[in-house]
């Protein structure tokens, strides 16, 4: 009877609509539960809940919604979606910002770089954090900045939990399980090696890059244009790296993704494993310069497809 009384509220206080929208609602107490009582007995209805708390929204609605839910990851602005109103020439004009700047909304919509340095390192000091600090309780930030700034200067090389813990004095498995909530949070995205054929390739490391490059930047207080940067080459391939992660999540683009190296330091920055085929990519942010592809990759996987993207031909591979 209490049940059937709290679904008469429910139905009460949703009336006749036919859309439902909860901002926040991993702060709502059983908000699974409630969803799933919601959408079994009020026919026609259509919920949306969001929540910048995602690894929290995602374990409170996991098991209660399975086979009900949508889920829906919401980047910050992808060059898949400037296209829509951007000429070619535009996204190419304001690469070395985006590089610098990044892709959230109100920093493509600033027109200062003084407003965009303060708008990151605003939410790097009052909101990039919050949710890991408010549930794992960890007793400050200052730890988990030290260790994403170390990842910030190790973005596309190979990351080793040992050194990161020697370095910040956190023993390895907190170290592991803080990269895991960066991942969960969507700050970081690790990237393992990919091996099939030879015993010389690496496939136990990872490579960890940011999903936007304005919250790498601020996290290691650096904001100077592109010619002024030793990291430019950095800063390339963690921009293509996840503009490619929205392009693939927009396009419906299901792949495994992977770094390939071997211990002979032959390297490609970026295969994808999907329809039994493989498809690399090397990130080079010079064009210039005659960059090949090693010759091992083509000889042990020749059936692959390799292409060297650069900011003249970066388009098709993001958009």
């Amino acid at each position: 009877m209490q049940r059937q009384n709290y679904l008469d509220d429910l139905s009460k206080f949703i009336g006749d609509n036919k859309l439902l929208v909860i901002d926040e609602a991993q702060r709502i107490p059983n908000i699974g539960l409630n969803l799933k009582i919601i959408v079994d007995n009020i026919p026609g209805i259509h919920v949306v809940a969001t929540g910048s708390s995602s690894f929290e929204l995602t374990g409170q609605t996991g098991e209660p919604l399975t086979g009900r839910k949508k889920t829906l990851i919401l980047y910050p602005v992808s060059m898949l979606e400037l296209k829509k109103n951007t000429s070619s020439f535009d996204l190419k004009r304001f690469l070395p910002e985006r590089l610098v700047f990044g892709s959230y909304p109100q920093i493509i919509t600033s027109k200062f770089q003084e407003e965009k340095s303060a708008i990151l390192n605003e939410l790097i000091n009052s909101y990039l954090l919050k949710d890991i600090l408010e549930l794992e309780k960890v007793k400050g930030s200052k730890i988990l900045l030290d260790l994403l700034r170390m990842i910030a200067f190790q973005v596309g090389s190979e990351v080793s939990l040992t050194e990161l813990g020697r370095e910040i004095g956190i023993d390895t498995k907190t170290v592991a399980r803080y990269l895991d909530l960066f991942e969960k949070s969507f700050i970081l995205y690790n990237l393992r090696g990919f091996s099939r054929n030879l015993r010389s390739e690496i496939n136990r490391k990872s490579k960890y890059y940011f999903y936007d490059n304005g919250v790498r930047n601020a996290v290691i207080s650096n904001f100077n244009p592109v010619e002024k940067r030793n990291d430019t080459g950095a800063l390339w391939e963690n921009f293509m790296v996840a503009e490619r992660l929205k392009k693939q999540s927009y396009g419906q683009i299901f792949a495994n993704n992977y770094f390939w190296r071997t211990w002979e330091q032959k390297e490609i920055d970026w295969v994808e494993e999907r329809e039994g085929r493989l498809i690399a990519s090397e990130f080079k942010w010079n064009q210039r310069k005659n960059h090949k592809v090693p010759a091992l990759f083509r000889t042990t996987y020749p059936e692959s497809t390799v292409n060297i993207i650069t900011p003249e031909n970066f388009t098709d591979f993001v958009t």
